[in-house]
């Protein structure tokens, strides 16, 4: 079985919550986890093969969402 890829990221931490939501909405292509809820950091683990499906939703989210990959 592959391994999940993990990437993480600073967001606005008023939007952790959204953005778990946004992820569990698509179903096993990425879970997210809260490293750090005062610094807004998060980490994705990606299902293999999901990567660019990720990539297009933070894509999307970015327009309303502060989001930069710190890893």
């Amino acid at each position: 079985m592959a391994e999940t890829i993990k990437k993480y990221y600073r967001v606005d931490r008023r939007k952790i919550g959204f953005i778990k939501f946004i992820f569990e909405a698509y179903d096993g292509v990425a879970v997210l986890t809260t490293v750090d809820s005062q610094e807004g950091i998060i980490v994705l683990n990606i299902a293999p093969g999901c990567e660019d499906d990720v990539e297009m939703i933070l894509q999307d989210l970015k327009k309303d969402v502060m989001i930069e990959n710190i890893k």
